[in-house]
């Protein structure tokens, strides 16, 4: 799993039921601040500041990665000098809440197009048009044709993923993103408080292990699939995104448009198709 020891604490907590109070222990998620920061070439200093999100701390570095890998501001390992915790230690792993990307001499980054790409519900004039064309212009990979999938494999997921699901046993706090190849051996588990970040931290990792496009696997992810979750899949060249929950209509939209397979309602017993339905089998 990768994920460091503060990815889970304890609180007092006091358990009420039918028979009254009882004060207990309890295993609650940790959630901190991640400020993610650029700097390029041979410039020494703190860098520019371009996000800050709240995440269980652990796989910062691919968290930051597969956050900018997202928005389409590094798309290679090539333009990456180095990826580090920087500012004052608050664990005692001594990492800190503050991770710097440093980019290599001459890398081009559109800082324009993160700005352009922070989709709000506070900011007006935000579209759904402006949101899909934003996509658009970053210019995700094509899509492979495969993986096929079984639906005895899809019902399968939400088991597969839980076995590997450490912090979310003892606190039940946390969403999990699990990466599957196109035999459906796992490859990868996240867990973060936000589902964004656990699919952040998978690509960011597969980024950092020179495995992208990830043309031909699976992408399971606890909660909804939101068009941000489609929008890191496609952009990771991940063919098929399951979640347990449903997708927004942007989600299916913008899924559909790329040919993406986007499968829904994920359980033991049933899911349901919402475009892509030529990658499952129909028995």
């Amino acid at each position: 799993m990768s994920l460091t020891v503060t990815s889970a604490a304890e609180a007092i907590v006091l358990r009420v039921t039918g028979e009254g109070r009882v004060p207990l222990q309890d295993a609650v998620a940790v959630e901190e601040p991640l400020e993610i920061r650029l700097g390029w070439g041979r410039v020494i200093g703190p860098g520019r500041g371009v996000s800050i999100t709240m995440r269980t701390p652990g796989d910062d570095l691919a968290l930051a990665l597969g956050r900018l890998h997202a928005e389409g501001i590094v798309r290679d390992l090539d333009e990456i000098d180095a990826v580090r915790h920087c500012g004052r230690p608050v664990r005692d792993d001594g990492t800190s809440n503050v991770v710097k990307i440093q980019l290599r001499e001459g890398a081009r980054v559109d800082l324009a197009r993160l700005e352009r790409n922070r989709y709000s519900s506070s900011i007006h004039g935000v579209s759904a048009k402006t949101s899909l064309d934003a996509v658009r212009e970053q210019n995700p990979p094509p899509l492979g044709p495969g993986p096929f999938l079984t639906p005895m494999f899809v019902h399968s997921l939400p088991r597969r993923m839980r076995r590997h699901e450490s912090v979310f046993d003892g606190s039940g706090g946390l969403h999990a993103a699990a990466l599957f190849d196109g035999d459906g051996r796992l490859l990868r588990v996240r867990e973060d408080v936000s589902r964004h970040n656990a699919v952040d931290k998978v690509v960011g990792a597969e980024l950092m292990a020179g495995a992208l496009p990830r043309t031909s696997s699976i992408l399971f992810v606890s909660g909804r699939a939101s068009f941000e979750l489609v929008q890191k899949a496609l952009m990771a060249g991940i063919p098929v995104l399951a979640a347990y929950g449903p997708p927004s209509s942007l989600a299916i939209e913008l899924a559909s448009e790329h040919g993406m397979t986007l499968l829904g309602f994920v359980s033991e017993g049933r899911f349901n198709i919402y475009c892509g339905s030529n990658r499952v089998d129909d028995q």
